[in-house]
């Protein structure tokens, strides 16, 4: 076969059809070879008997705050935890950082930031928001992925929630750029009249909070996205679904015609309200963690094929804004970039027995074909790129202060044991990180989508 730049020899290969013990060789950034005992010879050989090879981790959810608010997260820091994690590339939100990415200038201060700081490959959502409907055509001419809107308060004053108005033109208008709007799906006005009753009375509890984000809100606005997506013939994306109703009403609206997808996040997945409960700020979200039941019905949706990708809506803060005795001004934000790959690991595939095939489908493969990456990226083959990471599905591990790449140590995973240890990620060809440390700083690169 002649040589290659990189070998790894012995590994399981999870492709979409099942598990393929092959050899892959790599050369010129990426995978020109892949079968059993290959000949020739590499630059590198690594030696992956025992575990399993999978694409690279694609995050489409997380907010790294850059520029302007680098110190909650930034790109640096930021990258380097998902490369720890198993991710080769991250899709970027629009809002925390400062200024917010609502048109042309201020994609172009996010993107000199990534292209100096991150360490994996980056794309970007750009904001829709009351006013910038006519920056949203420049907004696809620097390469967002896509557009994001929130249909309640964002806790930003300069990222403003969309009402039907605003939603329906911009679905319309990405329709004609032929780019997907993501949403945050609750209901503002559920949502403000439930915390105003609250406060009102001088409720602010842990429990006070969780109740001012019922289900029904995010059913309410999940409905109405769904109509305005089916009206506009916009593709739609809803983000961080919380509960299985909310999956079976997209599931239905996809039967109908609609072009919609769905995310869900592993702390959904992982943990329960009555968790918030025990672990505190670090695990305040919105929409909020569910009881057991609605986590119940959202992994019988998630087994079942209905969710499209599961992203980990990484949204740091300082530790200054975790602390306040009223929970409702606890900054709403979940660390979870770094373990993605491992709790979807341990919950689907070791205590649900999930395949490892839906387990990379969910993180890799549907996230790239829904959000029309080139075709080099969220699979292993011959041709695409060699972005992949080395699992041991047989070691465990602790999650640990001193092992977080965040810039603020903090997630409502310390202390978690999670089974499938990340041995190795590999970004074109080049190992990136390597059994616990950072090895290399390849510069990422922007991903645009092909249209």
């Amino acid at each position: 076969m002649g040589d290659f730049d990189l070998i790894v020899r012995g590994g399981a290969v999870v492709t979409p059809a099942g598990l393929v013990k092959a050899d892959l060789g790599v050369a010129g950034e990426q995978i020109r070879a892949l079968g059993p005992d290959l000949s020739g010879a590499g630059g590198e050989v690594v030696n992956a008997t025992g575990l399993h090879i999978l694409p690279g981790v694609i995050d489409a959810h997380v907010h790294f705050n850059e520029p302007g608010r680098a110190h909650w997260e930034g790109f640096e820091t930021g990258s380097r935890a998902v490369a720890a994690g198993g991710g080769t590339m991250f899709f970027d939100m629009p809002l925390n950082a400062d200024p917010p990415t609502i048109d042309a200038p201020s994609f172009r201060l996010k993107l000199a930031a990534a292209e100096k700081k991150s360490v994996v490959d980056f794309a970007f959502w750009g904001g829709l928001v009351p006013q910038n409907l006519d920056r949203l055509a420049e907004l696809a001419e620097c390469g967002v992925i896509g557009f994001k809107a929130i249909m309640a308060d964002s806790g930003m004053d300069d990222f403003a929630c969309v009402d039907d108005r605003v939603l329906r033109e911009g679905m319309k208008r990405a329709a004609q750029l032929r780019l997907p709007v993501a949403v945050h799906a609750e209901s503002e006005p559920i949502t403000r009249q439930f915390a105003q009753e609250r406060l009102a009375r001088g409720r602010t509890s842990i429990r006070d909070y969780l109740a001012s984000r019922p289900v029904t809100a995010e059913l309410d606005a999940i409905r109405r996205a769904l109509d305005l997506a089916g009206e506009t013939g916009c593709a739609l994306h809803v983000v961080h679904v919380s509960c299985g109703e909310g999956i079976e009403l997209i599931a239905e609206a996809r039967r109908r015609g609609v072009d919609v997808s769905c995310e869900t996040c592993p702390h959904y997945l992982a943990l329960t309200a009555a968790d918030v409960e025990k672990i505190g700020p670090t695990a305040k979200c919105a929409p909020p963690l569910r009881s057991a039941r609605e986590q119940g019905t959202l992994w019988q949706q998630l087994l079942a094929g209905h969710v499209t990708t599961v992203g980990s809506d990484h949204s740091p803060s300082p530790p200054d804004l975790k602390e306040n005795a009223n929970f409702f001004e606890v900054w709403g934000g979940i660390s979870g970039a770094q373990h993605a790959l491992s709790i979807l690991l341990t919950e689907a595939h070791f205590k649900r027995g999930a395949p490892l095939s839906l387990v990379s489908s969910l993180l890799s493969g549907n996230v790239a074909k829904r959000f029309n990456l080139p075709e080099t990226k969220g699979r292993i083959a011959v041709g695409a790129d060699a972005d992949f990471v080395l699992v041991s599905l047989s070691r465990t591990m602790d999650v640990q202060e001193d092992d977080l790449y965040y810039r603020h140590p903090q997630t409502p995973y310390m202390g978690r044991r999670l089974r499938g240890r990340v041995v190795r990620t590999v970004l074109r060809g080049r190992t990136l990180f390597n059994d616990g440390d950072i090895v290399a700083q390849r510069p990422g690169r922007l991903i645009r989508p092909v249209k």
